[in-house]
């Protein structure tokens, strides 16, 4: 028993140690710099902006779903060249969206490729990339929507040479649909402005999110067989494509960036089961490049290397202290009263801090996120690193198919040429609620089921 007690204490006091130097060194370097003046004089000159090629890859979407995100493409106030190419990956559900695509096929800005067989949402992104020829190539999500002026904003970062990839700010548009769908989008606001705002400051965002991420064609062109012929163990790795290219334009010597105003909705899993088939997909991915990453870390400056630190020994030290604790518990019957303090402290200043930063005494509520932290995800964590060969997607579904007069209103709506704005994603509305704290409430795709095959 007090060999238990002992390795509790000691791991949980390691943890809280490391998460405090951790989370301080962070939130030094995730304060916003004062650095808008090129962008802003950019964006008054007369300059030549680049032409930009958006990417929109699909998989049995939802119609209505998809025609919320092409409608937010279509409404972007970029004033340089920009084309679509919507790629539907064979989805099963292809005559219930060809309406949707009905829509935008006379619009010279769009291209619509149907691709037979399904063949993943990589390849699917590189048939559109080799069939298009833009300075820029921005990744769009099929469940997203983009605040009007994203195109113009990462372009105008993208204006620096040096800089392969930058990517928006993600929140989830569908937020008020449940507890779960809350804590996400306040998942996700500390994953933009707390760790990729912190990379970036050193030019290594090490990840850029899937949803929304521009990308250099030049850097792409070097990198795209790499991309495409990913392995691991001997099999073609299909998942956790945006990390991956992220860390080959690192290891190609680009700076990849965060730009925090370039504001994208996506739409997150309302309920626990999509969500935790999504997180072990991203683990396993996650394991796998944190390989190839780590030795990019001489090159890079040292709080990556402590990132990498933070984010991987926090949860061992984190599963250690738990597991310790409840055998503890069980065996001696004696409450752990310092590793369940120390946990519980160390969760009430992080999501205090985050409150104060976010503007937003709803990150108070984030407290519950470390239950499920270290009762469901950190387990999930540990099967993951046990199955990494495993490439199951573990999500791929048909959506459902609507009714007739269904198809008949995703018509009409789409016909009806709304905005962004109009479903509730405008730029305005979206920066208002940023300013607020970062966080949007959207209803435009509330309630409403998705097929989370790309996710």
């Amino acid at each position: 028993m007090d060999l238990l007690a002992t390795t509790s204490a000691a791991a949980v006091s390691s943890y809280a140690l490391l998460s405090t130097v951790y989370k301080s060194v962070q939130a030094l370097y995730a304060q916003p710099t004062i650095n808008s003046s090129l962008q802003d004089s950019l964006g008054q000159a007369e300059v030549v902006l680049p032409s930009v090629d958006v990417i929109v890859p699909c998989f049995n979407e939802n119609p209505n779903t998809l025609a919320e995100c092409l409608e937010s493409i279509a409404s972007q106030d970029y004033a340089g060249k920009m084309q679509v190419y919507v790629v539907d990956d064979g989805s099963a559900n292809r005559d219930v969206v060809a309406p949707v695509h009905q829509v935008y096929a006379n619009d010279p800005r769009f291209n619509i490729i149907l691709l037979a067989n399904n063949v993943g949402k990589r390849k699917a992104q590189i048939a559109a990339i080799r069939s298009s020829s833009g300075d820029l190539v921005l990744n769009v999500d099929s469940d997203t929507i983009l605040a009007a002026d994203v195109v113009t904003k990462l372009a105008l970062k993208m204006h620096d040479p040096e800089i392969g990839a930058a990517m928006g700010q993600l929140i989830a548009s569908n937020r008020d649909q449940t507890w779960l769908t809350r804590l996400i989008d306040m998942e996700y606001w500390l994953a933009c402005n707390e760790e990729r705002a912190a990379q970036a400051r050193f030019g290594a965002v090490m990840c850029c999110c899937g949803p929304c991420a521009m990308y250099r064609r030049s850097a792409l062109t070097l990198l795209l067989d790499q991309y495409e012929a990913q392995f691991f163990r001997g099999k073609p790795s299909d998942f956790g494509e945006d990390r991956h290219l992220t860390i080959l334009m690192l290891k190609a010597g680009f700076r990849t960036e965060y730009v925090p105003d370039a504001i994208a909705a996506t739409v997150v899993p309302h309920s626990l089961g999509p969500y935790l088939r999504q997180q072990l997909r991203w683990a396993r991915s996650t394991f796998r490049d944190t390989f190839l990453a780590l030795r990019l870390l001489p090159e890079l400056d040292g709080y990556l290397t402590l990132d990498v630190i933070g984010q991987n020994l926090g949860p061992l030290l984190l599963a250690i202290s738990t597991l310790t604790a409840l055998a503890q518990l069980v065996i001696g019957g004696s409450i752990p009263w310092w590793t369940g303090l120390t946990i519980a402290a160390m969760t009430m200043v992080r999501c205090s801090v985050a409150a104060l930063r976010a503007r937003d005494l709803r990150f108070i509520g984030f407290s519950l996120h470390t239950p499920i932290n270290i009762f469901l995800l950190l387990p999930l964590k540990a099967y993951a690193l046990c199955t990494l060969s495993n490439s199951d997607w573990l999500s791929r579904k048909v959506t459902n198919v609507p009714a007739e007069e269904e198809k008949q209103r995703v018509i009409l709506r789409s016909n009806a040429g709304r905005g962004a704005a109009s479903v509730g994603m405008g730029p305005t509305a979206i920066h208002t609620a940023i300013q607020k704290g970062g966080l949007a409430a959207t209803e435009s795709v509330s309630g409403r089921e998705r097929s989370t095959a790309y996710k």
